[in-house]
């Protein structure tokens, strides 16, 4: 699954090309991929349970790896079904501009590394407001008390919800902004603003106006911080709150801005890893899907780090660079020699292979791998 996956195969049942790729079979320990038969059989076979866990076991090799930050984004995605949708529930889809039957999935990302560290599918209208708590929930049962902020738009959960968030960690979500309180912060003098200057992907930085006051949001049971930000390029001001009553306005700031990683996240396993295309309506099935997506955009990421340059870049990109390049395999006893053909960035691949040639691969015998590159392309 992971390598059809990172082959940007679009379904498994689409085409059976795949089958007679000794890459790819390679990869899974294998001599050539199973047929479609076998991928379906097996994905009816992976219950909730078995993901849940599965995502677990990564967090902690993510966090002892040193991956993970103190801060988590999470956001919501619609994955659209085209075909019997009778038991599917509506949900808006923001690329759509409707709502459409779909599976709901939620997924949380860390806003420095761009790892991805929860998913889930069987999210339903009922349970939606509970999401926040159930990832918490996640969070320390992993023994990892590391976790200071979680961050995530609005609607993503109610005050109540956020009350028993209040305890243990720290949160930073958008308000929704009413007419009242817009015509409100319209009354404001200019003495109650003040600028900041906050940096954006440009290195620039840009020049905000904001307002720091405290409310009391019916639910929460007691005061929030409240951040007005304008000249940020809306013709309203957005409403950050938040239970961090010490950081100053520009770090919070900065945070909320980062939100976008997970939504970038998002859009990169309905682009590359075609988390868009379900080939069943069963939420058992999609989950299955969304856990291999997550498990090949975190190679992906991880990849990238040993690549100087690159990062940041996306997973389509590292796949059409480094990854989509054909050569030949020659397998022996104690070693596998792979020559790839030559590509501009074949040498910066090269290099980052080559502190990995002394270890040992499990599945393929404790053989280890040997990278080079063909004299031609």
């Amino acid at each position: 699954f992971v390598a059809l996956k990172l082959s940007s195969t679009r379904r498994y049942t689409a085409d059976d090309a795949w089958c007679f790729d000794r890459g790819l079979g390679l990869f899974a320990g294998l001599n050539v991929l199973p047929k479609a038969a076998w991928f379906t059989s097996y994905s009816h076979r992976v219950t909730r349970a078995m993901n849940r866990s599965f995502l677990k076991a990564l967090h902690a090799i993510w966090n002892q790896a040193g991956l993970l930050s103190d801060t988590t984004n999470l956001d919501f995605t619609a994955v659209p079904y085209f075909g019997d949708d009778s038991h599917l529930e509506n949900h808006w889809s923001g690329s759509r501009g409707r709502g459409l039957a779909s599976v709901l999935a939620v997924l949380a990302a860390d806003p420095d590394s761009g790892i991805i560290t929860y998913g889930d599918t069987t999210v339903r209208h009922k349970n939606k407001s509970q999401v926040v708590l159930e990832f918490l929930d996640f969070y320390t049962e992993n023994g990892n008390a590391e976790i200071k902020y979680l961050v995530f738009d609005s609607r993503f959960t109610t005050y109540e919800n956020l009350a028993r968030l209040d305890p243990y960690v720290k949160f930073l979500t958008i308000r929704r902004r009413g007419a009242r309180i817009v015509e409100e912060l319209d009354t404001l003098p200019t003495s109650a603003w003040r600028n900041i200057r906050v940096a954006d992907a440009s290195g620039k930085g840009r020049t905000l106006r904001v307002h720091d006051s405290t409310i009391a949001p019916r639910g929460y049971g007691k005061n929030l911080r409240q951040i007005a930000i304008t000249g940020h390029g809306k013709i309203k001001p957005a409403l950050l709150i938040t239970n961090d009553t010490e950081q100053p306005i520009e770090y919070l700031v900065r945070k909320d801005a980062r939100r976008w990683l997970v939504e970038k996240g998002i859009s990169e396993q309905i682009e590359f890893f075609h988390l868009n295309r379900l080939s069943s309506s069963m939420v058992i099935k999609v989950d299955f899907d969304l856990t291999m997506s997550i498990l090949a955009h975190n190679l992906l990421r991880v990849f990238a780090m040993d690549l100087e340059g690159y990062s940041h870049h996306t997973a389509r990109t590292l796949f059409d660079k480094f990854l989509n390049n054909a050569g030949s395999v020659s397998i022996g006893d104690k070693h596998i020699e792979i020559n790839l053909k030559k590509k501009r960035n074949l040498p910066a691949l090269l290099t980052a292979m080559k502190p990995f040639e002394n270890e040992k691969i499990r599945i393929l015998g404790n053989r280890t791998l040997h990278f080079s590159g063909e004299t031609r392309s």
